[in-house]
């Protein structure tokens, strides 16, 4: 009972870093169209920390977390799928950090991308999940 407990947690944590994986880059795009000091820079600085540090952060932690128990918990660190799964999670957290970077970036009012870069940025945590949740459904390896 307690592994689908342990599961439960993990995919809400899931979904709630990958709500902000979505969204931080999207509100780049839009930070990144406004004047520097502006009080629409000033508003995008604190939506852009709050997401970050009041769900991306807490999320990842939990989602790390249960995601080692369902590991431990279900002897999946034998299953040839989890070292992929494993090896796209953690090209998700590297495009977290960057993310992370470039908040304090925009937070000190510098911005060296266009719009279009962040709207293409925005697509590689599509990709990475993608991967991700077939791995973990389908289990190919």
């Amino acid at each position: 009972m307690i592994y689908l407990w342990l599961k439960a947690l993990h995919v809400f944590s899931v979904i709630a870093f990958m709500a902000g994986m979505f969204y931080l880059p999207r509100l780049f795009v839009y930070h990144s169209l406004a004047e520097k000091g502006s009080a629409q820079s000033e508003t995008f600085k604190i939506m852009e920390r709050r997401l970050d540090l009041g769900i991306m952060r807490p999320s990842l932690v939990l989602v790390l977390a249960s995601g080692i128990g369902l590991g431990f918990g279900g002897h999946w660190f034998a299953a040839g799928w989890l070292d992929l799964k494993l090896l796209l999670v953690l090209l998700m957290i590297v495009v977290y950090v960057y993310l992370v970077r470039l908040r304090y970036r925009f937070a000190a009012d510098v911005n060296l991308h266009s719009p279009r870069y962040f709207r293409i940025l925005n697509e590689i945590p599509t990709l990475l999940l993608i991967g991700i949740v077939i791995l973990a459904v389908v289990k190919p390896l």
